[in-house]
């Protein structure tokens, strides 16, 4: 998916639509047949809002972003059940942070439900830079509806 493809599944844009691009793994399918993991990536270019100040002579993108990115990537694999509904984070658990993420890095993104309650889902995340594991996390968000 594009990013034009994912604002079709997030409600997120400008300055904070974080992911580049993103795939479902059809190698791992639900009872339903819906895929349960993903791939996306973020190119870290340096211009980012989140790096100024942070850390001055040495930008450094923060963990709390981090977790924001592959919180959207994980978002992208109920694209077929977010439609008409906001995805908020209702926790994150877990999280390790192993090595910083810089200007000219690409986080590679890879994401897998492992249950869901209701409109609650779960799910773990890790981020690499060339193989590298840099971040992981486990997430929860629901699915709500704005109000009218």
């Amino acid at each position: 998916m594009t990013q034009e493809e994912i604002k079709k599944i997030l409600p997120h844009r400008d300055k904070m639509l974080l992911v580049d691009e993103a795939e479902l793994c059809q190698d791992s399918l639900d009872e339903n047949g819906q895929p349960t993991r993903c791939r996306g990536s973020y190119t870290i270019r340096g211009d980012e809002w989140f790096l100024q100040g942070h850390f001055p002579g040495k930008p450094t993108v923060p963990g709390v972003v981090l977790c924001e990115m592959m919180g959207q990537a994980c978002a992208v694999i109920l694209a077929d059940k977010v439609q008409g509904s906001i995805p908020y984070f209702t926790g994150i658990k877990n999280a390790k942070f192993k090595h910083p993420v810089l200007p000219g890095d690409t986080l590679e993104i890879e994401c897998a439900m492992t249950k869901n309650r209701g409109a609650f889902y779960f799910a773990e995340g890790k981020g690499s830079v060339n193989g590298k594991v840099c971040v992981q996390a486990e997430f929860s968000f629901a699915l709500v509806k704005p109000e009218e």
